[in-house]
This record gives structure tokens, C-alpha cells and sequence, in this order.
């Protein structure tokens, strides 16, 4: 708005300054109409026309003679004050010609120093206003410098967070796989000890069942020998009894193996519920072991194993020989059904 107004304020001098100055010219160049010429003298054609005039006459010619000097001088006097206007104008319009272009050339000085003043101030605001944008780029700058800097800091710090956490995790899992190998090497171990307990135990039930069938065998012949006579002396009667005895002994002998078996058995840990294998077992005349294999298998390969290995361990099965030797060939060959707490 200052602008605006400082330019209308010399354009209006400056205007009125060029119409004067035209004007003038415009003035110095029309003519005005001068004076209106006298008409030539007739007082001189009519002097050379009149020959014979008489005083009267001569008279009025000297009058009108004087007349026409007087108008020729009041004429003369025109053109001259005519020529003096004439020439007075032409100063005034040579003085108002060189008054509009004095004017004129200030107006365009003014109008130059205003031309001249507007530009230094466009150039002042060009350059304020430049400034102010090198100061809003600097500025924006510096807040791009400083958001780079605060997502650089983010990212780092998410970074280092991400690593002391994968770091952490690792640690976990590092700590945790050291538990799972202690805990697996204890568990090993504790098989192992229960395994060795276990395999110790058996070895003392077998070797405690020995010595007590041994015992039992040694009894046993003793008490044979001392029936003898006893069935010497029944005859008859005794062989009727045989038969029950031959049954009653036959199943005394399948309950001693279950029993001897049951004593070897170790049961492996973690056997499924309702698991079950059958061992055929074939014996000797003597009651020595012949052959033993799985008759049908469990599908758990530690539990059938454990089965043979008890029929293994539990053999020889000398009371085979105390059975009447009728019924030995039929006790030579049979199935063993192993389940967790049984054998069939």
C-alpha cells in the first residue's frame, strides 16, 4: 500500500508537468490572427484622381488626409503593439516552453529519483526477503538436521534394545540348553544308577533263588529218598495218586517259573499302559534253557528285550526234572504273556 501510494503522488505532478509542457507547445506553434490589415490608402488613389478640387475640397482632402496618416499611424501603432503582443506572447511561451521542460525535466528527475528510490526499496525487500529465506531454509534445515538426528538416536537406541534383547534371548535359550543337557545328564545317570540298582538287585534275587532252589532240590531229593521206600510199600495205591500228584506238580513247577521270572523281570521306565509280549520258551530235559524268542512283540523293543533277558536270567528251571516223567516232555515247551505287575 505505501508503494502504490508513493507512486500515485509523483505520478500526478509528473502528468500535469507533460501537459503543460505540450501545451505550451501547442501555443507557440498556432499563430494568432494579427491585427486586420488596413485597407490600402484611398486617400492616395484619390488624391491622384482629383485634379481639380477646390479648397473645400482640398480642405476636406487635407482632413482626410490627416485622417488617414492619423489611421495609418493609429494602424501603424497596432502592428506595432500588435508585434509587441506578438513578441510579448512569444517570450511568455518561450519562457512557459522553457518553464514546462524545466518543469518537465524535474518531474522526470523527480520521477527518476523515485524510480530510483522504488528500486533500492524493491531491492532492500528483495533483499529482506531473501534473507528471510535463506533464514527459513537455515531453519529448516536445521530442523531436518535435528529430526535426522533424533531418528538416527531412535534407531540406534531400537537397535541397541533389539540386540540386548536378542542377547538376552540368546542367553535364555544358552541357559535354558544347559539345564536340558544337565537335566538330561541327570536323567541318564539316574537310568543308569536305577539300571545298575536294578541290574544288582536281580543279580542277588538270582542268586538268593538259586541257592534256594538249590536247597529246595536238595529237600526235595531228601524227601524223594525218604518216600521211596513209603511208595515202595504203597504199591498200587501210589500210582493211582500219581496222576493227581503228576497235575499238582505240573502247576506248583509253571507257578515256580512264574515266580522265578517275575524275581528276574526289570521293567524298563515308561512303558505305555496295557503293553504285553509273549516269550516261547523251550527247555531242556534237565530244565536248561534251549531256546527263548518273542512269540508276539509289544511294539516297545526295550520291554520285549526285558522279557527275554528275564527268561534268560531266571533259567535253568532244574525243577523240570521233579516233574513225573510222564508229564516233562508236555512242560519242555511253553508261552510266558509279560504286562507291567503280571506274567501269564
Amino acid at each position: 500500500m505505501a508503494r502504490h501510494h508513493r507512486r500515485d503522488g509523483y505520478g500526478l505532478p509528473l502528468l500535469l508537468a507533460i501537459g503543460l509542457h505540450l501545451g505550451l507547445l501547442v501555443i507557440s506553434v498556432i499563430r494568432f490572427p494579427a491585427a486586420e490589415d488596413a485597407p490600402p490608402s484611398q486617400a492616395i488613389v484619390q488624391a491622384t484622381l482629383v485634379r481639380a478640387e477646390t479648397a473645400t475640397d482640398r480642405a476636406q482632402q487635407a482632413e482626410a488626409q490627416r485622417q488617414a496618416q492619423q489611421a495609418a499611424q493609429e494602424e501603424a501603432e497596432r502592428q506595432a503593439e500588435a508585434e509587441r503582443q506578438r513578441q510579448a506572447e512569444e517570450a511568455a511561451r518561450e519562457q512557459a516552453r522553457r518553464d514546462a521542460e524545466r518543469a518537465a525535466a524535474e518531474a522526470e528527475r523527480r520521477a527518476e529519483e523515485a524510480a530510483r528510490q522504488e528500486a533500492e526499496r524493491q531491492a532492500a525487500q528483495r533483499r529482506r526477503q531473501e534473507e528471510a529465506r535463506r533464514q527459513r531454509e537455515a531453519e529448516e534445515q536445521r530442523r531436518r538436521e535435528a529430526e535426522e538426528a533424533a531418528r538416527e538416536a531412535r534407531e540406534a537406541e531400537e537397535r541397541r534394545q533389539r540386540e540386548a534383547e536378542a542377547e538376552r534371548q540368546r542367553q535364555a535359550e544358552e541357559e535354558a540348553r544347559r539345564q536340558r543337557e544337565a537335566e538330561e545328564r541327570r536323567r541318564r545317570e539316574a537310568e543308569e544308577e536305577a539300571r545298575r540298582q536294578a541290574e544288582e538287585e536281580a543279580r542277588r534275587r538270582r542268586e538268593a533263588e538259586q541257592r534256594r532252589r538249590q536247597e529246595e532240590a536238595a529237600r526235595r531229593a531228601s524227601e524223594a529218598a525218604q518216600q521211596s521206600l513209603d511208595q515202595a510199600i504203597a504199591g498200587e495205591a501210589e500210582a493211582v495218586a500219581n496222576a493227581r500228584q503228576a497235575q499238582e506238580a505240573a502247576n506248583g513247577f509253571i507257578a515256580l517259573v512264574r515266580r522265578a521270572v517275575e524275581q528276574a523281570w526289570v521293567i524298563p521306565p515308561n512303558v505305555r499302559d496295557g503293553a504285553t509280549a509273549e516269550i516261547a520258551v523251550r527247555l531242556g530235559p534237565s530244565g536248561e534253557l534251549f531256546a527263548a524268542r518273542v512269540g508276539r512283540s509289544s511294539g516297545d523293543g526295550a520291554f520285549d528285550r526285558s522279557a527275554l533277558q528275564a527268561v534268560e536270567s531266571a533259567a535253568p528251571f532244574a525243577e523240570l526234572r521233579e516233574l513225573p516223567a510222564s508229564v516233562q516232555r508236555q512242560y519242555r515247551e511253553f508261552n510266558l504273556r509279560f504286562r507291567p505287575g503280571d506274567i501269564r
